[in-house]
């Protein structure tokens, strides 16, 4: 955990607030003459035979408030840590798929870690309490995972299509080319997606099914009734995860993309920063572990399907199409001529590469893509590079890398699951407090400060405005969608079944089945998006707000 964040917690700690006695008066204490003259003491006279208790710190150690300005302080500093938390549980289960690539880890364990935090959220309140006390709870946790399910289709995806807009009657790798742009407009501008994108809206539709078969449980009159219901929508639900799971094991198209969109951020964030030593020249060792990314299937060399995750991974500037890009990369790099880059070849080709980034007067060949531009904030970045991170190997990286990750699912997982109770009731308390409807709490600020993180990447990806981004844009967040409702239902029904709980989320269930069908249908069998989408799809927020504030606090 960073510094920050171990300063405030230790400001909660120190901010503790205390319980008091009260003192109150007593007739049956001994007389000195003069007592009843007076009904109003301004003294404390004690009472021993009670006390006032303001409230109970949770687990015994977190910060116990009454007021509401201190619990709204508590909401914030949770949201934050939990923020945080999620950080911490993406960055270590995206650096495992990373060394892993796809395969049964990708199709499996990779797609449970990215929905910690939130399931998180629903199993801590499953583990304590009582009875009744769970009940509520759980349901401001599946108010909280349909929160985060409806902001990533109507916010996320609105910023998507409105930040990576651009002239859609012009190629999108020709987007910045000012002489051919039209004026903006909002139906001449937009984003493009290729055909694998709107599968996997359908894939998302898909998840809809045992949130339909849920709502069939307020029809019926029968408490046996309603448990068979949440049953058979359990049993569909972890169906369908196990199949989703295993399709990626057989058909890796999915996992593939999400390894092309997490390579896409990792070549433009961590890896161009090594490619070159301290000395500025090529840093062979780092060119070689480059290799080992891109060889997915581990055969020692990269194939044209291979070398198009380094083609969309780093930022090209020149004027060809993929296809004509990956010809030429071939050609250049194939000096075999077996249609497969060696290592040899790689890092010779690379290397080239770098040795003319470093002599930009050169520029007879105007065709030869432009891989690593770099600023001169870059080249003194370059410089801070120290020798000892030069002679690392291999193994010690791996090794560290894979204690690294395990280290950061670790703590993001606990300080996710320890902290999940504790938000859900100081956010019970103020909701109650201030007589604000709950869910306007859970379905905004907690799903917000969980999702924010990924707001954020799926913005900077979307500014490329190129279709391959715009697609593993929406890619990730159709799985994400996905993932949260199965994880979600899957956790909730759990604990409503085995615990025997009375549930009634069925303004939450009805909304996502609106919003995910909606979008699903809109974005199934389409593969441009005006900018007026965006409007739309940002106005679908407000309106979700609505229809659940309708059900729960007007309808009842």
């Amino acid at each position: 955990m960073s510094r920050g964040s171990l300063i405030i917690l230790l400001g909660l700690l120190i901010s503790h607030s205390g319980n008091s006695r009260s003192f109150g008066e007593k007739s049956k204490l001994v007389s000195d003459g003069i007592d009843k003259t007076s009904q109003n003491s301004a003294g404390l006279e004690l009472d021993v035979t009670a006390t006032t208790v303001t409230c109970e710190p949770i687990y015994g150690l977190l910060p116990c408030v009454t007021s509401v300005w201190g619990q709204l302080f508590m909401i914030i500093t949770y949201e934050f840590l939990l923020s945080l938390a999620g950080r911490y549980v993406s960055s270590g289960s995206e650096l495992f798929f990373q060394m892993f690539g796809t395969g049964i880890f990708g199709a499996t364990l990779f797609q449970i870690l990215g929905t910690i935090p939130q399931v998180a959220l629903v199993l801590a309140i499953g583990v304590t309490g009582s009875t009744s006390t769970i009940e509520t709870l759980a349901t401001m946790g599946m108010g909280l995972l349909a929160g985060s399910t409806i902001m990533l289709l109507t916010l996320v995806w609105a910023s998507v299509v409105s930040f990576g807009s651009y002239d859609l009657s012009q190629p999108s790798s020709n987007s910045s080319d000012e002489e051919n742009v039209k004026p903006f407009s909002l139906t001449g501008y937009g984003v493009s997606t290729d055909v694998e994108t709107y599968y996997t809206a359908r894939i998302m539709m898909a998840s809809m099914i045992p949130f339909l078969i849920l709502q069939l449980a307020k029809i019926l009159n029968s408490t046996s009734g309603e448990r068979i219901v949440v049953l058979v929508s359990l049993i569909v639900t972890l169906v369908f995860l196990f199949v989703y799971c295993t399709f990626q094991v057989f058909q890796p198209w999915i996992q593939n993309r999400r390894y092309e969109y997490l390579t896409r951020s990792y070549v433009q964030i961590n890896l161009l920063p090594s490619l070159l030593t301290a000395g500025g020249r090529p840093n062979l060792t780092a060119i070689r572990e480059f290799f080992q990314k891109i060889d997915k299937n581990r055969d020692n060399f990269i194939s044209v399907s291979e070398l198009r995750a380094l083609i969309l991974g780093i930022q090209i500037e020149v004027g060809l199409n993929e296809d004509e890009l990956e010809a030429k990369v071939m050609q250049e790099f194939d000096i075999s001529g077996d249609d497969r880059i060696n290592e040899t070849e790689f890092v010779k080709g690379i290397s080239k590469w770098l040795v003319l980034s470093r002599h930009p007067a050169n520029e007879q060949d105007h065709d030869r893509p432009k891989f690593f531009n770099r600023s001169s904030k870059r080249s003194k970045q370059q410089s801070l590079l120290t020798q000892k991170q030069e002679i690392i190997t291999k193994t010690q990286r791996t090794l560290l890398n894979y204690v690294k990750a395990a280290v950061l699912l670790l703590v993001g997982t606990a300080t996710s699951t320890l902290l999940g109770l504790p938000l859900m009731q100081t956010l019970q308390e103020f909701s109650s407090d201030v007589n604000i409807p709950s869910f306007l709490v859970t379905y905004v600020l907690v799903p917000l400060a969980l999702n924010i993180r990924q707001a954020l990447a799926t913005i900077a990806s979307a500014r490329e405005k190129t279709e391959k981004a715009i697609s593993l844009t929406f890619s990730e967040i159709y799985n994400g969608v996905f993932m949260n409702n199965m994880m979600g239902l899957v956790i909730f029904l759990s604990l409503v079944y085995i615990r025997d709980l009375s549930w009634d989320v069925s303004a939450e269930i009805l909304v996502v089945l609106l919003i995910c069908t909606a979008m699903g249908l809109f974005t199934s069998f389409r593969t441009k998006f005006p900018f007026w989408t965006s409007i739309l799809a940002y106005l679908l927020y407000p309106l979700s707000l609505l229809i659940i504030y309708v059900l729960t606090e007007v309808v009842g």
